[in-house]
């Protein structure tokens, strides 16, 4: 019988992301600079009678298609522990967003087996890239350069000095359709954010851009819309993060944040000031 694991599982933003052509596999190389936010899910783990999996607050699946639970699954056997196991996702990262909640809380279980039972963590890095391009960077989390199908995470040096104001509408994209979508406009660049309306802890970077955002908008014009209201009613830039539909902006101050938070009047999925975290997941007690 083993103890009850807890872990908090961080949702993710793309400061920058650009994406490539695709290979003959259909896969689309990126590079992007992802950073770890402090809106998190809660991943419980414990000893059951029978195999379940619970997931609050969300449309995420319930079944054997959650990423968490193909998680568990895999590092329950790497671990060689038989014991039938109650998985509860408690979402509070919507789904559909270009957050990465799935992403987040696969890699909470696996760190959570890989820490307890010593498990290797090159194994466990694979694995991890097996399930999601989204997986291997939740599993680091921080601050990151992303390239490749994801799989390649080359920790960075930790941002500071700025907040996020991430907005989520009432409506989500299916990245595969988005990153067709690209395909169809022969692979567009996304719009940069000048220097000036930066925090200065990312100016003189590469190009702070989101290649999807033209896409998305083809796909599902609302999320321009989105964005420039937003804009319209902070007074700055607007990002997306992932294949949408999740907004972003930046802000001095986690206060400020906040304020631009509540001000957004429109149904809203999510609409939250957050802070930068320094990884992907971690474990709490209790």
């Amino acid at each position: 019988m083993i103890d009850p694991l807890n872990a908090h599982a961080f949702a993710k933003v793309n400061l920058a992301l650009a994406v490539y052509r695709g290979s003959a596999d259909g896969y689309h190389p990126l590079r992007g600079i992802f950073q770890s936010i402090s809106l998190h899910d809660t991943v419980v783990v414990t000893p059951a009678d029978d195999d379940m999996i619970t997931v609050s607050n969300d449309e995420a699946p319930a079944d054997e298609s959650n990423l968490a639970w193909r998680a568990l699954e895999t590092m329950r056997r790497a671990s060689r522990i038989p014991t039938p196991m109650h998985l509860d996702v408690q979402k509070r990262i919507p789904s559909g967003a270009g957050l990465g909640g799935g992403s987040a809380d696969a890699a909470a279980v696996i760190g959570l087996f890989r820490d307890t039972f010593h498990l290797d963590h090159e194994d466990a890095s694979a694995f991890a890239a097996s399930l999601g391009s989204d997986v291997p960077f939740a599993l680091t989390g921080g601050t990151a350069i992303v390239r490749g199908r994801g799989e390649v995470v080359e920790p960075a040096s930790p941002l500071e000095g700025f907040a996020l104001a991430v907005v989520v509408p009432p409506f989500g994209l299916p990245t595969p359709a988005v990153f067709r979508r690209w395909d169809e406009l022969d692979g567009p660049e996304g719009p940069s954010i000048a220097d000036a309306s930066l925090p200065p802890a990312l100016r003189g970077r590469e190009p702070m851009r989101n290649d999807l955002f033209p896409a998305a908008v083809s796909l599902d014009p609302r999320v321009g819309e989105w964005a420039d209201e937003l804009s319209g009613l902070w007074g700055v830039p607007v990002a997306m993060s992932g294949s949408g539909s999740s907004l972003f902006a930046y802000f001095a101050s986690r206060e400020e944040a906040d304020e631009a938070a509540r001000s957004v009047s429109m149904p809203t999925r999510l609409a939250v000031g957050v802070d930068l975290a320094a990884s992907g997941w971690r474990r709490v007690d209790g």
